[in-house]
């Protein structure tokens, strides 16, 4: 993990940061940029180095898990609200931001230490042009990454999170591009529209122009839009 925390009194909370890459590696820009912008807005992060292939299920999320719970456990020491630990995710990190948000686990069966025995469950969650299907609009090679000999039609039906939303997952904020030809928008408007059937509060913005994987996408203007109104979501929820 690389810390990037905001002076005590500066920040109520702290969002992990997890960079996409297909599960195969991790994109710089959607991290140590992503972790600059959320404490420009007053938030504090953390940038989850989780593993990617050739390692499989369940080691992204073990390591996505463990980034929520040290957060967790240093709160008091970091100056933030433990209620207040959100993720953030960019495409296959999307993916794994879906993943610690809706394959909820409070604590493990048999904890290593103390940080073991925090929940790992977010606050809120922040999905960015995310793979949340590994069906219909998926992407193959986030699948063959993350699940291996594993791949299987079953296995694509439980890990596509759209399917696997609650009552319990948390606040979700999702954007994406309509032109996106890496990571189809389906992924987020299913995901969101199985948010609205389970009652969970989720703001979803489609930008009709763009690529797949634009970070903060600076050089287009109308789609850079998107961190702001994240801003202000986030100061909504009390945040900021």
């Amino acid at each position: 993990y690389t810390p990037y925390l905001l002076p005590r009194g500066e920040s109520k909370a702290l969002i992990v940061v997890l960079p996409g890459g297909g599960y195969g590696t991790r994109a710089p820009h959607e991290g140590h940029d992503i972790a600059l912008w959320l404490n420009s807005i007053g938030v504090s992060a953390l940038i989850c180095h989780y593993r990617v292939s050739p390692y499989r299920h369940p080691y992204p999320s073990m390591d996505a898990r463990r980034a929520i719970r040290t957060a967790r456990f240093h709160a008091e020491e970091w100056g933030i609200d433990a209620d207040k630990i959100g993720v953030i995710g960019f495409s296959a990190g999307g993916h794994l931001a879906a993943t610690v948000s809706t394959w909820l686990h409070d604590g493990k069966e048999s904890p290593d230490d103390e940080i073991d025995e925090m929940s790992a469950r977010p606050n809120a969650a922040i999905l960015c042009y995310a793979v949340l299907s590994f069906g219909e609009w998926g992407h193959d090679g986030s699948a063959a990454n993350l699940l291996g000999d594993q791949l299987s039609p079953e296995t694509r039906e439980t890990h596509s999170h759209y399917r696997n939303v609650s009552p319990e997952t948390p606040p979700c904020f999702l954007w994406h591009t309509a032109e996106d030809g890496g990571v189809p928008m389906e992924n987020s408007l299913y995901f969101a529209l199985a948010c609205k059937e389970q009652g969970v509060p989720a703001e979803l913005h489609v930008y009709p122009y763009g690529r797949h994987g634009l970070g903060l996408a600076k050089d287009i203007p109308h789609v850079a839009q998107w961190a702001a109104s994240c801003a202000n979501w986030l100061q909504e929820l009390g945040w900021r």
